[in-house]
């Protein structure tokens, strides 16, 4: 199968110096491939999308799969290198170099095995130790289709979809919506990952048309917050954390487009849609077979070798749709009465003045329940006046107590709380 598809003068990358074509980008993959060494994998830490990309296709003409931590932290990164020795790591310093000393490009494009190993992917720990997830280009290939056919109808069906995305290219999201969008799905992607609304409304600038912004619930929260101006948008599509049906009214409103979410899993990549603004219910993609267990759902897909299990409660409709009911792992039993993290959480969220927040378990000492507790952004609230507000609408023995104002949580770089972070934070506020 190739690399890539599409003719070799359309736009693969993009940015405030102008576009990068196909056939140059492809140049620039075969001059770095050339310097890569014999090892197994190839340890992708570029933030530039356009390095990134680089990285990952001359990894591929080398026979070498890329290796995607779930965070750039050190440790994070020594530990994926310990459990995949023969490795290589390139940076954007390294890449850099190559690229810009690069010969001119080529009108023919490269073939990999459909079976060949494309990249191994991580959880992001934030319930445990990261678990690696093999991909090969077929199922790539198989799943960009997918992700394309959801979102085809949100640009015209002559035009380039150009996507601005403020996810890194480790995450899987990142890796399906703006890696593999842009090779095997024909789109142009901003060399960038922008963060904040002023410079994602700059980066969203540097395109010509059809702008796609790629995001995450956090960074359209603080877009819509910001009151900032941008270019006409095709879509917003958004994924990693539940998006509140207010903030896609919102943003739908305030954008002037559709905002689409997307469903899935670093082990399924994504698997289902819905238009959150307007339905609560998920829609599979083509060829997706969503089942609800009694403490889980499986997913069976076209792309996926066998059928995954997610920890995720849902239910599934005559038509195959199906609507969220938590997580097993997010459900509460205390004193006999029962509540979930999930929705505690959208409760606190919904109280005015209160920016960001999130309400999780404590670990229980031998023989004792474990407490819930809450961290909250809210700088014109008091700890008191929050657990007032919340004691309206949840039963007190889900109280999270303690309660503690923050000036910021600890967000990974999709917008995740690692289960970790979260407590040391709690421990740090005393």
């Amino acid at each position: 199968m190739a690399i890539a598809i599409g003719p070799v003068d359309r736009a693969l990358a993009f940015g405030p110096r102008g576009a990068t074509p196909l056939s140059a980008f492809l140049g620039e993959a075969r001059a770095l491939a050339a310097q890569l060494d014999a090892g197994e994998f190839v340890v992708n830490l570029c933030e530039d999308r356009h390095r990134f990309l680089t990285g990952f296709c001359a990894a591929a003409l080398r026979g070498k799969a890329t290796l995607l931590p779930p965070s750039r932290a050190p440790e994070v990164v020594a530990d994926v290198q310990r459990r995949h020795p023969s490795n290589q790591v390139l940076d954007d310093a390294t890449v850099a170099a190559v690229i810009a000393n690069a010969p001119l490009g080529t009108d023919a494009i490269p073939e990999v095995a459909a079976d060949a190993l494309a990249a191994i992917g991580f959880t992001s720990g934030s319930t445990g130790v990261p678990q690696a997830n093999p991909k090969t280009w077929g199922a790539f290939a198989t799943s960009t289709a997918q992700n394309l056919a959801a979102l085809r109808d949100l640009w015209p069906a002559d035009a380039q979809a150009q996507i601005v995305a403020t996810v890194p290219p480790q995450h899987m999201y990142g890796m399906e919506l703006s890696v593999l969008m842009p090779l095997l799905g024909g789109a142009a992607v901003h060399e960038a990952r922008p963060f904040f609304p002023a410079d994602i409304a700059r980066a969203l600038a540097d395109a010509t048309a059809m702008r796609v912004l790629v995001t995450t619930p956090v960074h359209l929260r603080a877009l819509v917050a910001s009151g900032i101006e941008l270019p006409p948008l095709a879509g917003i599509v958004s994924a990693t954390a539940p998006l509140p049906a207010e903030l896609a009214m919102e943003a739908e409103s305030r954008f002037d487009c559709e905002v689409r979410e997307l469903f899935g899993s670093t082990e399924t990549c994504v698997f289902a849609r819905r238009r959150t603004a307007r339905e609560s219910a998920w829609t599979p993609l083509p060829g997706v077979r969503v089942a609800a267990l009694e403490d889980a759902t499986e997913v069976r897909a076209a792309h996926l070798p066998k059928p995954v299990l997610l920890a995720d409660r849902v239910e599934v409709d005559g038509e195959g749709r199906f609507e969220l009911r938590g997580r097993q792992a997010d459900l509460l039993e205390i004193a006999g009465k029962r509540a979930s993290l999930g929705d505690l959480t959208r409760r606190l969220l919904e109280i005015p003045g209160v920016e960001d927040g999130c309400v999780f378990q404590l670990d229980a000492a031998s023989g004792e329940v474990a407490r819930v507790a809450a961290l909250v952004v809210a700088p014109t609230r008091d700890e008191a006046g929050i657990l007032d507000a919340l004691r309206a609408g949840v039963d007190p023995a889900f109280l999270p107590r303690p309660l503690r104002k923050v000036a910021a949580l600890p967000r990974n770089e999709t917008g995740k709380l690692p289960r970790a972070e979260l407590l040391a934070m709690l421990r740090r506020c005393g």
